[in-house]
């Protein structure tokens, strides 16, 4: 899938949304490292990431390739300061419909409507792709996180108690949120 736009956040500097493609690599691995370490919200650890700049190039390409799913990137004077990415949840004739939805933006670069960009993005990705939902799930203290995914539409279906096991504060909260498309 291909994608670009360019918008302008609220600070006024304009941003360049677009697909994460093999020669960026280096930087978007580095962000998703650096993402992970900022913030306890984070799927994982910057010590449990595991795959090369190699392994980024070769996903980005696939991603870049694939017909349904993508990753995509916020570029800010050039440089990359978030990503975000919908990956199917199955090929099975049941599932198919449905992608999961992810994102993440450098602390440094929160409240510039960079995560709101991203976020209508990836809807108007989804619903080109031909899904007919968008499922994220999120931790319940991330309260920015909830309010941007409500106001684009997203509601909760359900709630994990212990879905995320934190190194620094035991077990997190993980709201589920899925967004019809049709």
């Amino acid at each position: 899938m291909k994608y670009k736009k360019t918008i302008t956040l609220k600070c006024g500097r304009e941003c360049t949304i677009e697909n994460c493609t093999e020669d960026k690599a280096k930087e978007v691995l580095g962000l998703f490292i650096k993402t992970h370490a900022e913030s306890d919200f984070m799927l994982s650890y910057p010590d449990e990431i595991s795959f090369t700049e190699a392994d980024e190039a070769e996903y980005l390409k696939e991603k870049t390739e694939s017909e349904n799913e993508i990753e995509i990137m916020a570029l800010l004077g050039g440089k990359v300061v978030g990503t975000a990415g919908i990956d199917s949840i199955g090929k099975a004739e049941k599932t198919k419909h449905r992608a999961e939805f992810g994102i993440a933006v450098l602390k440094e670069f929160w409240g510039l409507g960079i995560g709101r960009a991203l976020t209508s993005a990836i809807i108007e990705i989804a619903k080109q792709a031909g899904y007919s939902e968008l499922d994220l799930n999120v931790v319940a203290e991330n309260t920015a996180a909830i309010r941007l995914y409500q106001s684009a539409g997203f509601k909760e279906y359900g709630r994990n108690p212990k879905g995320f096991k934190s190194r620094l504060s035991g077990y997190q909260e993980l709201i589920l949120m899925r967004l019809d498309l049709d």
